[in-house]
């Protein structure tokens, strides 16, 4: 750091400025990450909401064992469904009576629930038409009683799906230039309490690029700590939502995504750390004396 100073009041204020920085543009470069992650991933997020939608296959009541077989095998073969699994009458008595919070069947005397496969699947044909050709396919077997899907929640999950990935698009345009803006602004602040010593280092006759080089280099290595520490918090943010949201979610942060996740925020806090430094430096070389004390 150019000209450096003894004094301990000084060079405290001078670690607390470079904290203020590094913390700032961490925070900023933070939700930056976090918004990069849902763009590189938006196509595993659409596939993953997408392959989360099924629909049941309902049986008839006399329906054999064999014939359960028979059409969870037409099912597994189907190249529009992902995966399956079988329901039965205990299976189905045991969720609802969890969901309900009381014993209904002792209530009846009786299991009215239906033996059925669920069915997921594969997120090409998670929409309302296709489900329309499967629905037909299948009501024409004997053995299945109905095919069971909410109609107006899949329009709905497609509708929203896309209408979020364009949000989120402009989001994140509109983010990267607040994070600008902020970064800049908290560069322009650490620079503004050094304005004297960057006046004196004039006054002496250092060159223009003499006093710009060292502020600049500060501010690339401000932005690589940022950079890093910013990246960690996100691995921290994930690793404490991970059982909450499950680890498929989680598995969206590979190796290829922190690599390209890091190199972006890192050419983010460089790029914008020096560019702020420059002009903010430049600034006050501009200005008269009289001038930096307003």
């Amino acid at each position: 750091m150019p000209i450096a100073s003894n004094n301990p009041y000084t060079v405290r204020r001078l670690r607390s400025s470079y904290a203020s920085t590094v913390v700032s543009m961490s925070l900023v470069l933070l939700l930056l990450g976090i918004v990069g992650v849902l763009l590189i991933n938006a196509n595993r997020l659409s596939r993953y909401v997408r392959e989360n939608i099924g629909f049941s296959v309902v049986l008839q009541d006399n329906a054999t064992e064999a014939d359960i077989a028979w059409v969870r095998k037409q099912l597994d073969v189907s190249p529009y469904v992902r995966e399956t699994k079988f329901i039965s009458k205990e299976d189905a008595e045991r969720e609802l009576r969890e969901m309900l919070g009381e014993d209904f069947v002792a209530f009846l005397g009786y299991n009215p629930l239906p033996v059925s496969i669920e069915a997921k699947l594969r997120y090409r044909y998670a929409n309302n038409d296709s489900l329309q050709v499967i629905e037909k396919k299948f009501q024409e077997f004997k053995q299945v009683k109905e095919v069971s899907y909410q109609k107006s929640l899949i329009g709905l999950v497609n509708d929203n799906i896309n209408r979020i990935s364009a949000m989120l698009l402009l989001f994140s345009g509109l983010l990267f230039f607040v994070s600008f803006a902020q970064i800049n602004n908290t560069i322009r602040l650490s620079i503004y309490s050094r304005r004297f010593l960057i006046n004196t280092m004039r006054l002496v006759g250092a060159t223009r690029a003499f006093i710009v080089r060292p502020f600049m280099l500060k501010s690339a290595l401000h932005g690589v700590i940022s950079a890093m520490v910013a990246m960690l918090l996100l691995f921290v943010l994930f690793y404490f939502v991970r059982n909450e949201v499950g680890r498929e979610m989680v598995q969206m942060v590979t190796v290829e995504v922190t690599g390209i996740l890091f190199l972006c925020l890192l050419a983010v806090g460089v790029m914008v750390g020096v560019i702020s430094t420059y002009f903010a430096v430049n600034r006050f070389l501009d200005m008269k004396t009289d001038d930096l004390y307003y």
